[in-house]
């Protein structure tokens, strides 16, 4: 019964990570589909998508000779920047929406891209070791711990990985219990286990314990966060429709407008090294 129901979801509003990048603002065939890091502008999705990926390829020192992993690549619009902004030569791709994956191979035959999960690497079988794993604002949908499990498994030694997280400030600490019971269902609504968080000396402790050094941890819940929900209370004043699609960005930009405001969620760009 669950699975049908699931089914019945997907059918009408689509995967529960899917969402309609047309409305979001890229009609491209390999759209992009991230929050965006939007700092000096307001306006333009697709180049506030391609920073937060230029913030990532920035933090591993990404280069062309790099045998490089895209964890949830999405719809592709990240792959094809690798290949035309840091010419990447060895590329592969990970994504859970069949849909995508079967778009890119046919559209980007060059990059080696698979449908499933960034949490089981393992049974993918890659021909070789990376030398850098990415992903670009979807590992907060897990719990860390398995994450960084499956991705150090096809890391080579002195692999470098960055990705996007959800980290408690330090107020969080302080919260009533009300608070918090507000909060770990708001999390819920955006696929986010409140009990995977945690702060950023727990955190920092947890990738030392995986076996990663070089640790930095960037707060990008300023143009983020606050980013997204200007960009997309800017388009709502020029909206002609609504509908379901457009009911999940709504409810997506009005959530990063209260984790900001709120300030007791920061969202981060994690970097790291493997030992």
């Amino acid at each position: 019964m669950a699975n049908f129901r699931q089914a019945l979801i997907e059918k009408v509003i689509g995967h529960k990570y899917a969402i309609d990048a047309k409305r979001l603002g890229d009609d491209t065939l390999l759209a992009w589909s991230n929050l965006g890091y939007w700092q000096g502008q307001q306006h333009n999705y697709p180049l506030a998508c391609q920073n937060l990926a230029d913030q990532i390829a920035a933090s591993v020192q990404l280069k062309s000779t790099d045998r490089v992993l895209d964890l949830g690549c999405g719809q592709g619009a990240s792959l094809l920047h690798w290949l035309n902004h840091y010419h990447i030569e060895q590329l592969s791709a990970v994504e859970l929406q069949k849909d995508y994956i079967q778009r890119i191979q046919k559209e980007l035959p060059q990059v080696q891209s698979i449908c499933g999960s960034f949490l089981n690497l393992r049974p993918l079988h890659f021909l070789n070791l990376f030398d850098v794993a990415v992903c670009v604002d979807a590992a907060y949908h897990s719990e860390l711990n398995l994450f960084l499990d499956s991705v150090s498994f096809v890391l080579n030694s002195k692999g470098r990985i960055a990705f996007h997280y959800l980290m408690w400030s330090d107020a969080w600490r302080e919260c009533s219990n009300l608070k918090k019971q507000q909060y770990r269902y708001l999390l819920k609504s955006a696929d986010v286990n409140w009990q995977n968080l945690m702060g950023e000396q727990q955190l920092t402790q947890k990738l030392i314990q995986k076996g990663f050094t070089q640790i930095e941890i960037q707060d990008f819940s300023e143009p983020v966060l606050n980013g997204f929900a200007v960009y997309i209370e800017n388009k709502r004043k020029q909206r002609k429709h609504f509908d379901l699609a457009q009911l999940k960005i709504d409810m997506t930009a009005k959530l990063c407008r209260k984790l900001y405001q709120d300030g007791l969620v920061h969202y981060i760009q994690v970097s790291a090294v493997k030992n």
